[in-house]
C-alpha cells in the first residue's frame, strides 16, 4: 500500500533552505517518525545513516566523551560500515530524549558541520525537552508529525477521489456520487483513525479486528511509557486522567473537570501529570479564551481548558466504541455527544493554522467549539457530527462580535451562507485552502 505522507515534502523543503540546521522531528509514539526519515533517505540521499539510542545503548559514549564532531563521525561510521558523506549520507538519530549528550551535540553540528544532513527524533522528545535538561536552544530546526489525516488516509484506499477533489470547483456543492463516496470514506477512517500500523490493517489486510488489536496495542505501549518515563510520583496520576478522557469529552460541555479523574481530584495535584501527557504529543489542552482578539493567546482564561486526544482512532478505542457503529448511518459521528467528530476537526486544524487554537463560551448561553487565528482574523469554528446545522452558539458570536468569516463543519455540502461557509467534515484539511478560496471568489 502506498501512502503519500505529507512530510516529505517537509522534508525535502527543510533539506533545501539556505540555512539549515539540524532537524528535531517531534510526534507521538507510532505516527511514523522512523519510517519517514528513513523513506526520506531513501528517496533523496545516496545512503542512510541510522542510529537508534534506545536500541544501541553503546553509542552513547561517543557522545559523553567528546563534543568534536569529526572524532563523533568517525566513530558512527565503523558502527554503520560506511562512510559518512557530508554531501550524500542522511544522518538519523532515532530516540534522541535517551542521550542527552547526543541531543546537545546538535548544536556543534549546527556550527561547526552544518554541511551535514542531520534529522533527529524521538517518541518522548517534548517531555525531555521540558524536563529542564540543557538543549541547542536556537541551533535546530522543528517540524512535527502528526497521525495520518483524512487526505494522507484517502491516498491510499482510493487515489481516484484524491484527484476528483483535485479538479472540483469547492466554491460549488460536490456532486452527490462524489459526496457519498467520500463519506463511507470518511467513516473507514474512524475505524482506524490515523496511525500508520492500524491504517495498513485496515487497507491493506481488510481486517477491523486486526484494527482494534493493533490501536489497543498502542494504547498499551502509551501506558508502558507512563509507568518508565514518568516521574513515579505521577504515574498513577497520569493513568486516572488518560482512563478519564472519553468521560471528559462525552458530556455536552466538555471543560476539563479534575473531579471527573478522581473524586477530590485537584489542579495543584494533577497539573504537571496533564502537562506530562501534553508534552508526550499525546493530548491537546485547548484553553477557553475570555474575548476574541488579537493574539488570542493573550486572552487565556487558564483555569478553562478542554482536552482532546491525538488521534481519533485511539480515542475510539479507548472510548470502547466498537467499529459496527460505521454501518449504523451517522452514529459513528454522533455518538457520545459528537466527540470524535470534534476531536477530528481539531487534528485537522492543528496541522493548518499557527498557534493552538482556543475556544469561546458566553456563560450558559452559548459555547463556540473552536477559534482560530489566521492572520489578522479571529475565525469561529463550528462543529456539528450530523446534518442538523442549528447553531445558537453561532449566531451569539456573530451577532456580539460580527466576523468577517465563519466556518461549520457537518454532513452538509459545501455552502457559503451569509458570512458562514459550512464544509463538509471530509473536506476539513482543504480548511485554509477554502478560506483563500473564500477570500478571493466567494
Amino acid at each position: 500500500m502506498d501512502i503519500f505522507r505529507q512530510g516529505i515534502n517537509k522534508l525535502s523543503a527543510w533539506k533545501n533552505k539556505p540555512n539549515r540546521k539540524p532537524l528535531v522531528l517531534q510526534g507521538a509514539r507510532q505516527v511514523g517518525k522512523t519510517w519517514l526519515m528513513n523513506q526520506f533517505g531513501k528517496e533523496q540521499f545516496e545512503s542512510v545513516a541510522y542510529f537508534n539510542f534506545e536500541e544501541q545503548p553503546e553509542l552513547k559514549p561517543f557522545f559523553e566523551e567528546t563534543k568534536d564532531i569529526g572524532r563523533i563521525l568517525s566513530n558512527l561510521s565503523l558502527v554503520s560500515g560506511k562512510p559518512i558523506d557530508n554531501n550524500s549520507t542522511l544522518i538519523i538519530f532515532d530516540e534522541i530524549q535517551e542521550c542527552n549528550d547526543a541531543l546537545n551535540s546538535l548544536k556543534y553540528f549546527c556550527e561547526k558541520a552544518p554541511e551535514y544532513c542531520v534529522v533527529s527524533a524521538g517518541s518522548l522528545l517534548g517531555v525531555a525537552m521540558s524536563s529542564g535538561n540543557s538543549f541547542p536552544v536556537g541551533k535546530v530546526d522543528f517540524m512535527t508529525l502528526y497521525p495520518l489525516n483524512f487526505q494522507e488516509f484517502l491516498s491510499a484506499a482510493a487515489p481516484d477521489l484524491i484527484a476528483v477533489i483535485d479538479k472540483l470547483d469547492l466554491t460549488e456543492p460536490i456532486p452527490e456520487m462524489f459526496y457519498n463516496s467520500l463519506l463511507e470514506q470518511f467513516k473507514r477512517y474512524f475505524i482506524s483513525g490515523g496511525m500508520p500500523e492500524a491504517v495498513v490493517a485496515l487497507l491493506d489486510n481488510q481486517s477491523i479486528d486486526e484494527t482494534q488489536e493493533i490501536l489497543q496495542n498502542i494504547l498499551n505501549a502509551y501506558a508502558l511509557d507512563f509507568s518508565k518515563h514518568a516521574p513515579a510520583n505521577d504515574f498513577h496520576k497520569i493513568n486516572y486522567i488518560w482512563s478519564s478522557l472519553p468521560s471528559q469529552l462525552s458530556r455536552e460541555n466538555k471543560k476539563f473537570l479534575y473531579q471527573t479523574v478522581r473524586p477530590g481530584a485537584r489542579a495543584r495535584d494533577y497539573g504537571n501529570a496533564l502537562e506530562w501527557l501534553k508534552n508526550a504529543g499525546l493530548i491537546y489542552k485547548i484553553h477557553k479564551a475570555t474575548a476574541p482578539r488579537l493574539p488570542l493567546s493573550g486572552y487565556d482564561d487558564l483555569s478553562s481548558f478542554k482536552v482532546y486526544m491525538n488521534d481519533v482512532g485511539l480515542l475510539r478505542r479507548l472510548s470502547l466504541l466498537n467499529p459496527i457503529a460505521v454501518a449504523e448511518g451517522n452514529r459513528l459521528f454522533t455518538e457520545f455527544k459528537g466527540a470524535l467528530t470534534e476531536n477530528y476537526i481539531l487534528q485537522s486544524l492543528i496541522r493548518q493554522f499557527e498557534g493552538m487554537p482556543r475556544y469561546w463560551s458566553s456563560g450558559n448561553m452559548a459555547e463556540v467549539d473552536f477559534l482560530i487565528q489566521h492572520g489578522n482574523d479571529i475565525i469561529p469554528v463550528e462543529v456539528k457530527s450530523d446534518e442538523n446545522i442549528r447553531s445558537k452558539s453561532l449566531s451569539v458570536f456573530r451577532k456580539t462580535f460580527s466576523p468577517r468569516l465563519s466556518l461549520r463543519f457537518s454532513l452538509r455540502n459545501m455552502k457559503m451562507d451569509n458570512g458562514v461557509l459550512n464544509i463538509p467534515l471530509f473536506l476539513a484539511d482543504y480548511t485554509l485552502d477554502l478560506i483563500h478560496l473564500n477570500n478571493s471568489q466567494f
